[in-house]
């Protein structure tokens, strides 16, 4: 029997195994850390009871979806100039299971037309990134008006201890790491302010961004700070080093007048040196390849190449239908 409820922090090992699964039939390994689903489903900003659904065939769940920034802790919503509010999903299923699938589009467009209009929008624009071959039928999400606005990279690069080794230093340039309370708050502020232009880019409070990260047992030590002398700080690299496949980029942001000095490289290249001394063989990140710096082009320039790609789509959501 196919039950449908919302899901629960309890429910991070069973959603982490569905997501997994969808993992090998798309790229081939697992790739979903429990630790991570676990935490995104502590996080405040989220309402659980609302805002997601985890579908049951008996005891084994099936598919799952939800969106995301709900929550009381959430940033406030943004109303687009043709009067949407953008509203964030995730949404998984297995393969066997595309009515289900169809039925947690239902539940989630439903909802993001809610949540929109509550918050004085028109209509709602739901955005769901996807595999590029995802387990849920594409032609099903075309037929209910969904449609590709952006593709994104996951981009990989093998590393050694031998030739990742730290950046020559530059004049005027320093790195430092973020144990500091107050280097926290910077790189912060940093990562506001770079990528504030960016796609799908939501405006965080420091409390939200650190709840977004999940801080518990987070390392700061690698995350890192830029500074050239007569400009201050300029530049942050956020990087994380609990997935079981790779190190990982989660943000790489450089101040926009400073873009173009070779910041962005050299913080990539300290990333390289440190995790190849951490023992890691393979480091990894996420791209925009429409980024308006031209992210795609500097990652290519420093080895790295795309794993696997992942597409947005969209639904505008309106109550008419």
């Amino acid at each position: 029997m196919l039950t449908v409820r919302p899901a629960r922090p309890d429910d991070a090992p069973a959603i982490a195994a569905l997501m997994n699964a969808v993992d090998v039939v798309e790229i081939g390994r697992p790739e979903t850390e429990p630790a991570e689903v676990a935490s995104d489903l502590a996080d405040p900003a989220t309402d659980l009871a609302h805002d997601s659904w985890l579908a049951l065939d008996g005891e084994r769940p099936v598919g799952y979806a939800v969106l995301w920034d709900g929550g009381e802790d959430a940033p406030a919503p943004e109303l687009r100039e043709d009067g949407g509010v953008t509203v964030d999903a995730d949404h998984y299923v297995l393969p066997q299971a595309q009515e289900v699938g169809e039925r947690l589009l239902d539940l989630l467009e439903g909802r993001a037309l809610e949540r929109a209009r509550a918050a004085g929008g028109s209509h709602a624009v739901v955005h769901l990134n996807l595999n590029i071959e995802p387990t849920f039928d594409t032609a099903r999400l075309a037929a209910r008006g969904w449609s590709q606005v952006r593709r994104y990279h996951v981009m990989t690069r093998a590393l050694s201890p031998a030739t990742d080794r730290a950046p020559d230093p530059r004049p005027g340039l320093t790195l430092r790491s973020c144990e500091d309370e107050a280097d926290r708050r910077t790189a912060h502020a940093l990562v506001q302010e770079a990528m504030a232009e960016h796609f799908g880019h939501r405006a965080r409070s420091y409390e939200q961004w650190l709840n977004l990260l999940g801080t518990e047992g987070f390392d700061w030590s690698l995350v890192w700070i830029a500074a050239l002398a007569g400009e201050g700080d300029v530049a942050v690299a956020v990087t994380r080093d609990n997935r079981a496949a790779m190190g990982w980029v989660s943000t790489l942001a450089v101040r926009k007048e400073q873009r173009g000095k070779g910041l962005g490289g050299h913080l990539l290249r300290h990333a390289f040196a440190v995790y190849a001394a951490r023992g890691r063989d393979t480091i990894g990140l996420g791209v925009d390849t429409l980024n308006s710096s031209n992210a795609l082009a500097l990652y290519e320039a420093h080895g790295m190449a795309k794993d696997y790609a992942v597409v947005t789509w969209e639904q505008q959501v309106h109550p008419q239908g």
